[in-house]
């Protein structure tokens, strides 16, 4: 799928097991997106990992 990530596959894991709240899952994505290291896809169901953020989640 071109690299991408269902967006379901970070947020369950984070919202559920996690037990982060919301607010946290939105804000760690606006980081993650404003640093380069994912790219939200225009549906918003979608993430693509881009190559600022290959050393951070290898």
């Amino acid at each position: 799928m071109d690299g991408r990530i269902c967006i379901e596959k970070i947020n369950g894991p984070f919202l559920f097991e996690d037990k982060g709240t919301p607010a946290e899952y939105s804000a760690g994505l606006k980081v993650a997106i404003d640093r380069g290291w994912l790219e939200l896809h225009e549906s918003c169901t979608y993430v693509r990992m881009l190559p600022a953020g290959d050393d951070l989640f290898a």
